[in-house]
């Protein structure tokens, strides 16, 4: 077995890495200055079975290009299998046909990873499940919600019982339905989000009885913040104790942390560490990180070994 960084998220590679006791593989990918994407890979990979760890994060176009060049490389090389790990898959809100004359990038992306050579996806909630069907190779979608889990459990010292799951729109109640089964079938509320008119704000309506409760509000991504940051603010409005979040994807774009952190409703924000963050995100005192670097090395062992992968799923 070959573990193969790219630039994307490289400390979450290294720490895969040290959970399997393996190595990362050496390998040059670097941008010449007109930012063509580079690739060099420096030792012998013929016959190996090669696992590339790259999230398609931002600069998502030169991530994913060091992605699909990197499998290119390896085709060339002679690996006998090619797993990419995509911690966080780009494009994924690309999903459907939202307007005429709109494209279907995330099929796009799964067609180019294909095409590149690639014989195996492996990923963690994906923001659509339909997006498994896009990649006509075996496509794994892990879920975080084991971690988010452990960290709530944590932070109540064990207690519970006044945990409330909310979803923060109504496509994620699956989402939240899960850890709400987790959390020894906690409660589940929802917050109905729409807007009245183009450019205004939107009007938010909570579903579900949340007085006195610690809201927990769980997703797959966050980019601005500000989605969360409302709903947050709708939720002490109806007479919430507390509210913090949990979302799998801090893509946290600039001002996002900010955002975050000037929000009075929010108490924390808790992401995983499937994309790496810039500085002010790390500076932030109410964003912590949970990490799936365990879930992601047993997957990789398990497929590198030809065992089931099946209960990682629950």
């Amino acid at each position: 077995m070959k573990l193969i960084s790219g630039n994307s998220n490289r400390a979450l590679s290294e720490t895969i890495g040290k959970r399997l006791s393996t190595r990362l593989a050496v390998a040059d990918i670097k941008t010449f200055k007109d930012g063509e994407v580079f690739v060099e890979i420096g030792e012998n990979v013929r016959g190996k079975d090669v696992f590339v760890i790259q999230s398609t994060s931002n600069p998502a176009n030169d991530h994913l290009m060091e992605l699909l060049i990197t499998i290119d490389a390896l085709v060339r090389a002679s690996a006998s299998r090619i797993t990419a790990v995509i911690p966080y898959f780009g494009y994924a809100r690309q999903d459907r046909k939202a307007g005429p004359r709109t494209p279907i990038s995330a099929k796009l992306v799964a067609n180019l990873i294909t095409t590149a050579g690639a014989d195996r996806v492996l990923t963690v909630d994906l923001h659509a499940g339909q997006i498994q069907g896009f990649f006509d190779i075996p496509t794994d979608n892990l879920y975080a919600v084991k971690e988010f889990e452990e960290r709530i459990r944590s932070l109540h010292k064990g207690d519970i019982s006044g945990v409330t799951v909310v979803s923060p729109d109504v496509g994620g109640v699956v989402r939240a339905r899960a850890l709400s089964k987790r959390l020894d079938n906690s409660p589940l509320a929802i917050v109905d989000k729409r807007r009245e008119h183009a450019g205004v704000s939107e009007v938010m309506n909570i579903i579900g009885d949340v007085k006195g409760r610690d809201c927990v509000l769980f997703d797959d991504i966050v980019d601005s913040g500000g989605t969360l940051c409302n709903a947050a603010q709708a939720l002490m409005d109806k007479g919430a104790r507390s509210v913090s979040a949990y979302v799998t994807h801090g893509v946290l774009s600039s001002g996002a942390a900010k955002r975050i952190s000037e929000a009075k409703a929010l108490t924390r924000l808790v992401t995983s560490d499937s994309i790496q963050s810039a500085p002010e995100i790390d500076a932030c005192a109410k964003i912590e990180k949970v990490s799936i670097a365990a879930l992601l090395a047993e997957a990789i062992r398990r497929i590198a070994n030809e065992e089931s992968v099946s209960s990682l799923f629950d």
